[in-house]
């Protein structure tokens, strides 16, 4: 394993135990109170920060951690008593704070950039609360070993001590430990376990078995195989060993063993006699079996491993390739008009097999939504403490599964709008929400569905909605609006998307400086998907993101217009129709309209906005597609539907980039049977471009 490898596995275990312990603060909080298990569990995660940091040589991670595991070490030996009610809120600060620290430096460490070497101010509040706790009773003689263990090893207390002939009479206590399945990095773990010991062992005390864990990582295959041996010169050592064991990261089970020496010669049973010893006594001393039957228990459950994003993208590209090339092979114009029955049943089988390839290989990218949600319980709680507000944040749908790419960006976006939901929406004062009957704790609903084709993330609050008179006059002196027009509510509600536009007179740590909803649009309209708002006033406002679940692979219609080929999203198509002339309504500026339902809807011509040769010119020639987008829905006129396919979405090269083809409605391409382009069209952007000729 190189060295960027383990740098690599480093941050993302790291990265994971910080989610980890940030969720377990904010649960805890609610509460006013750390669980045992919650005690354990933060034990356990600064433990292995410890160890892994001081092994990556961060010393000063290391020492960070190494403090607030001490502090919780008094926790955990003496349970929450020892905390004061009103030591308690510092408590939570700080252990949020050590997440805030470390993520700071895990962005340092990814970006090789030095790390904050002072921390002494830092450390003075951690050892400002030790100092408190220590004022109070601590159990004389803490029981370490009765203490709730992690559920990384259960079986071990029930382990008998063992007896083995390995080992050797210097150090005859020996501690033989086996790591979680499919962990990785054994060799790395077994080493981490070494420095714990180290902290209170002398090495000429101890000694383990395989040597040279530390820097070669082929031992690692024999650490899954026969365990990791700690052996110490006295009991007391290995007694101590116990509760580090039973803290550490992916332990899976451990068991205590004691050397006893081989008998003498004259008494040793003859081979056949050895070999007929009763399977009773060795069994439940031979870790190696132990370790063989575990894995037959193991080995139907569901394993997880983790994988580069880089290899799943380059998955993707293949397996897009593969599908593009079956079908050109099967579409290829060299067999028209032949009657290939054997080649049509193999073509089927290939087609069959290509789609459940793609779907594999698209399921390997979702992941849920979970993780980004999670995030904003962190966002929400702060803000309630800075803005004096007594908000709560519901998550609805959180395990939705959307494809990775597209979970990291709109972590920003939803960060915007429950920020924006605090900030503006939830009102300062709780009289004013109790006079209009509502509940003096504000609510914040987060949300996400999955329809199929698309993601449907919501943020909603029961604040006090926008105030259309106060948008509207802040529109018109940022010259975004006439005072002469009479704008619809939704118009209105259109304007808090335009760059640099704020409702807030002052610029606050939150709000004023006119960033956050264009960034949101922006963010969303980036991967392929819209953002409408809808509000009520004195009720509050909703923000709906519609996100396409993957951008690898899409539902499209096939259309023409003259010689050209698009490609229109499927879940931005309401309905086709076919129409006359004398449907067709022209407004005072030549512009087209049709009605259609429940209102009137402009006719954007393809034909005319692309400046293409050929193609229908009168209206009952083509047809006209119903698309929406968000808050626009207009008819799209082309010739005609070639059918509906599932395409490869590439994106556009980067010199046509230059020319800003994007803000033309064009989103990317795709590669059809035939080897010609289809061009795919972004339905929102394309009615934006028109109406801005």
């Amino acid at each position: 394993m190189s060295n960027n490898d383990i740098l690599d596995m480093y941050i993302y275990e790291t990265n994971t135990l910080l989610e980890q312990l940030e969720s377990i603060v904010l649960d805890a909080e609610k509460e006013n109170t750390f669980s045992q298990d919650n005690v354990n569990e933060i034990f356990r995660i600064m433990h292995t920060i410890k160890g892994s940091s001081a092994m990556m040589e961060f010393d000063t991670l290391a020492r960070v951690s190494h403090r607030i595991e001490d502090m919780f070490f008094l926790i955990r030996e003496g349970t929450m008593s020892v905390v004061k009610d009103e030591d308690r809120p510092a408590l939570f600060d700080v252990m949020l704070h050590s997440v805030d620290y470390f993520r700071e430096e895990m962005e340092k460490v990814e970006a090789e950039q030095p790390l904050n070497e002072d921390v002494d101010s830092f450390l003075g509040n951690i050892n400002s609360l030790i100092a408190k706790i220590k004022g109070e009773e601590i159990p004389a003689e803490p029981a370490p070993q009765t203490a709730a263990a992690p559920a990384a090893a259960p079986a071990a207390p029930s382990v008998p001590p063992a007896q083995t002939s390995e080992g050797s009479a210097e150090f005859p206590y020996g501690l033989r430990v086996f790591f979680d399945e499919g962990c990785g990095m054994e060799n790395l773990r077994a080493f981490m376990l070494v420095t714990s010991v180290q902290g209170f062992c002398a090495d000429a005390d101890f000694t383990y078995q395989p040597a040279g864990v530390e820097s070669d990582s082929s031992l690692s295959e024999t650490v899954i195989e026969h365990g990791f041996l700690l052996q110490f010169r006295s009991e007391a050592d290995r007694a101590r060993a116990v509760p580090i064991v039973m803290t550490a990261g992916s332990v899976h089970s451990y068991e205590e063993q004691n050397y006893v020496p081989a008998p003498p010669p004259a008494a040793e049973p003859a081979p056949a006699a050895q070999e007929a010893a009763p399977a009773a006594q060795k069994a439940p001393a031979a870790p190696a079996a132990q370790a063989t039957a575990q894995q037959h228990q193991q080995g139907q459950k569901e394993s997880l491993i983790s994988v580069g994003l880089s290899k799943l993208d380059q998955l993707s590209a293949i397996v897009g390739e593969i599908v593009i090339t079956e079908a050109m092979v099967t579409a290829s114009p060299d067999l028209k008009g032949l009657h290939l029955d054997a080649f049509s049943k193999s073509a089927r089988q290939l087609r069959k097999l290509t789609d459940e390839l793609q779907d594999v290989s698209m399921s390997l990218r979702m992941i849920p939504v979970s993780n980004t949600f999670q995030k904003m319980n962190r966002i929400v709680r702060d803000m309630c403490k800075k803005l004096n507000k007594q908000v709560k944040l519901t998550l609805v749908g959180e395990n939705t599964e959307v494809d990775k790419t597209i979970v990291d960006s709109i972590g920003d976006p939803i960060m915007h709008m429950v920020r924006n939901s605090m900030d503006h929406g939830i009102e300062e004062n709780v009289q004013d929400r109790i006079d209009a009957g509502k509940d003096p704790v504000g609510e914040i609903l987060l949300s996400a569905q999955d329809t199929g084709s698309e993601v449907i993330i919501q943020i909603s609050d029961d604040g006090a909605g926008v105030n259309d008179e106060a948008v509207l006059a802040k529109a018109i002196r940022n010259g975004i609006a006439s005072a002469d027009v009479e704008y619809s509510h939704k118009e209105i509600l259109n304007f808090l998307m335009a760059p640099g536009f704020s409702t807030n007179a002052q610029v606050t740590e939150f709000s004023g400086r006119g960033v956050g909803m264009d960034v949101v649009k922006s963010g969303v309209e980036s991967l392929g998907g819209s953002v409408s708002i809808t509000s009520e006033q004195g009720r509050g406002m909703t923000t709906i993101m519609r996100i396409p679940l993957t951008m690898a692979i899409m539902d499209g219609m096939e259309v023409s217009v003259g010689h050209s080929i698009f490609t229109i999203p499927i879940n931005n198509i309401r309905s086709s129709i076919k129409l006359t002339e004398a449907d067709i309504l022209h407004d005072s500026v030549n512009g087209e309209m049709v009605k259609m339902l429940d209102g009137y809807y402009p006719v954007i011509r393809a034909r005319d906005f692309y400046n293409l040769p050929g193609g229908a010119e009168k209206i009952e020639d083509g047809i006209l597609m119903w698309l929406e987008s968000g808050d626009c829905s207009y008819c799209l006129f082309v010739d005609e539907l070639l059918g509906e396919q599932q395409i490869v979405v590439k994106p556009l090269p980067a010199y046509v980039n230059n020319f800003d083809i994007k803000n033309y409605g064009i989103t990317g391409c795709s590669i059809l049977g035939d080897g010609n382009i289809s061009i795919i069209l972004d339905a929102g952007g394309l009615y934006a471009a028109a109406r801005n000729l």
